[in-house]
């Protein structure tokens, strides 16, 4: 890492940067490039992720597209669904037809198909245990969507954010699961898991993180990032460089924007989810950026009337796990060892800390989470999840009670909540441990 370049960027908290400035940023990285005559790919997120990328597009279009042979974008979906032409539209803020707009082709990750992916090599045992710090020990299969080799460069455009896998979202994060095949994906959402996204969530380097950076060394391209943290209402920061040193500048300025430090902890949280949430599966950051902030036997609840699936993706799984915290996967772990990593992983982030007693059987999870959904409370209940009619909720009614020990988020899922007076974890401190 210490022969990497230094990091291009701008921004500090409190303040946006100016048009001029992210241009500057922008510029100022691609110029470093070799890009004459070469075909570059982009590599953004899918939209749920807040983001100015239209006018991240414009702005590499401007700087590179004519000197460019191909510019193209591949979507990061992970495991989510893939995107339609009118969805992609929005997501680029122009008109895609067929996969295209502009002289530029825009793909998703076709995660479904093995047909997709590349295998790059084996991250051995023995040195997963040590990068898990000790948590974990097996050879961890590295595949890569193969249309990386069809480019000279690729480009990591996206934001980063406190995240429930790996601390903070960006930089690498978008290949490994962006872009990735299902060993590594499984294996890193698990790996999260076993720490809890309780106390990894806003972390500094977490041993997820330095698993995720080891699968990137065996990336044969070259891969430079640009780095964002933004907000609802502005672009704070932009930085450009390799994926870890990007990624290391927007994380420390994420950790200084998207944490809310509280005085106490709350009993009842009112998460209310934006439309970009469009299941269960991603409005559970609902209860992820929540979960440190509610008082132990408090209630999540998850405010989404739009919402009527827990996964497009994964909904049958979860319909035969259901929702339970760590321990009780664990206490029976010959019954799940052959679900998906990945989705076990989801289950437990959204149930939250908790024990489970082998013996008799009882699950106790710390907090209770409640759906006010468009999910019937039959299956609510029978994925291990309570119930509450939206109809009968009035968010305005929620507001102005934090002395009564009630939060109302009204635009949850990117800024993470703390109990305390300021930044209480350390950041960017590259250890395996946590």
């Amino acid at each position: 890492m210490n022969d990497e370049p230094s990091c291009i960027g701008a921004g500090t908290a409190g303040r946006y940067l100016t048009d001029d400035e992210a241009r500057d940023v922008v510029s100022r990285g691609l110029a470093s490039l070799r890009l004459d005559g070469r075909r570059l790919l982009v590599i953004v997120p899918d939209g749920t992720r807040t983001m100015p990328l239209p006018m991240m597009i414009d702005t590499i279009e401007a700087e590179v597209g004519s000197r460019v042979a191909a510019l193209d974008y591949l979507v990061a979906l992970g495991t989510h669904q893939p995107m339609t032409d009118a969805q992609l539209g929005r997501l680029v803020g122009r008109a895609v037809v067929d996969g295209r707009f502009s002289r530029s082709r825009i793909f998703n990750h076709r995660w479904d198909d093995p047909a997709t992916f590349a295998t790059l090599g084996t991250i051995p045992a023995s040195e997963v245990k040590t990068l898990t710090g000790g948590r974990l020990e097996r050879d961890v299969d590295v595949s890569l969507n193969k249309i990386i080799f069809d480019y000279d460069q690729l480009l990591i455009c996206g934001p980063v954010f406190p995240h429930e896998v790996v601390g903070f979202s960006g930089g690498n994060k978008y290949l490994f699961p962006g872009i990735a095949g299902s060993d590594i994906i499984n294996f890193t959402h698990w790996l999260g898991a076993l720490i809890g996204n309780y106390h990894v969530i806003g972390a500094g380097y977490t041993p997820v993180r330095a698993v995720i950076d080891r699968a990137a060394s065996l990336v044969t391209r070259p891969v430079a990032c640009l780095a964002l943290v933004v907000t609802h209402d502005g672009l704070v920061g932009l930085h450009f460089g390799s994926p870890r040193k990007a990624w290391q500048a927007a994380a420390a300025l994420s950790a200084h924007t998207h944490i809310v430090y509280t005085d106490r902890p709350f009993r009842r949280v009112l998460s209310v989810m934006p439309e970009m949430y469009d299941d269960l599966w991603t409005a559970a950051k609902g209860m992820y950026k929540m979960e440190p902030v509610v008082a132990d036997g408090g209630e999540v609840i998850i405010y989404a009337p739009h919402i009527t699936e827990v996964s497009y993706t994964h909904g049958p799984i979860i319909d035969e796990i259901g929702y339970h915290c760590r321990d009780y996967f664990l206490g029976q772990w010959e019954r799940f060892r052959e679900y998906p990593g990945g989705v076990l992983a989801h289950s437990t982030h959204l149930k939250g800390l908790g024990g489970y007693d082998v013996v008799t059987g009882v699950e106790t999870p710390r907090i209770q989470v409640t759906l006010a959904t468009g999910i019937p409370e039959a299956r609510c209940r029978r994925i291990n999840l309570g119930y509450l009619d939206p109809a009968g909720i009035r968010v305005d009614e929620w507001a102005g009670r934090e002395h009564e020990g009630v939060l109302l988020v009204p635009r949850a899922g990117e800024m993470l909540y703390r109990v305390g007076t300021g930044l209480s974890v350390p950041l960017m401190k590259e250890t395996a441990g946590v």
